[in-house]
C-alpha cells in the first residue's frame, strides 16, 4: 500500500498502521506454511528411515527478511531389493508408510504409496512362487528317498 504525502497526518497513520497489519498477516500465513511444509517433510523422513532423503525445501523470503519454506520434498527409494523378495516386501511396507506419513498426504504421496504397495504384492508374489517351488521339490524328494533314488536339491 503506497501512502500519499499530501494526505493528513491521521490518514498517514492509518495508511501506515494498515500497511503494517497486511505485513504481520504475511509473515503470519508464511510462518504457518512454513512449519507445514516442515512438518510434512519431516514425517516422510522420520519414518523412511534409510530409504528417504532429508528434506529439501524451497524458500521465499518475508517482507521480514525472513526465509520462509512454502514446499518442500524428500526422496524415496522404491526400487525393489534383488533376488530377495521378503526384503523386498519389508522395504516396499515402510516406504508406503512414509509416503503416507505426514497428517495430509498429497496427491503424489498417494501415488508413491500405491506403487509401494504394488511392488509389495509382486514381492509377495514371488515369495508364494518360490515356497511353491520349494514344495515341489521335497516332494520329488520323498518320492525319490521310497524309491531309494537321491535327488539333488539346490535351493
Amino acid at each position: 500500500m503506497e501512502i500519499d504525502a499530501s494526505q493528513s497526518p491521521e490518514a498517514r497513520r492509518l495508511a501506515n498502521a494498515e500497511a503494517l497489519l497486511q505485513m504481520q498477516q504475511e509473515i503470519q500465513q508464511l510462518a504457518q506454511r512454513d512449519r507445514e511444509v516442515k512438518a510434512h517433510e519431516q514425517a516422510h523422513a522420520a519414518v523412511g528411515g534409510v530409504y528417504a532423503s532429508q528434506p529439501h525445501y524451497d524458500y521465499v523470503k518475508g517482507p521480514n527478511g525472513v526465509r520462509y519454506a512454502t514446499s518442500g520434498h524428500v526422496n524415496i527409494d522404491v526400487s525393489p531389493i534383488e533376488g530377495d523378495p521378503q526384503a523386498t516386501l519389508e522395504k516396499m511396507q515402510t516406504v508406503a508408510r512414509a509416503a503416507l506419513a505426514p497428517a495430509q498426504p498429497s496427491s503424489s504421496d498417494r501415488a508413491v504409496a500405491a506403487k509401494a504397495n504394488r511392488l509389495a504384492a509382486q514381492a509377495r508374489s514371488e515369495m508364494i512362487t518360490q515356497s511353491e517351488e520349494v514344495n515341489d521339490l521335497a516332494k520329488k524328494s520323498e518320492i525319490g528317498s521310497t524309491s531309494g533314488a537321491f535327488l539333488d536339491l539346490e535351493i
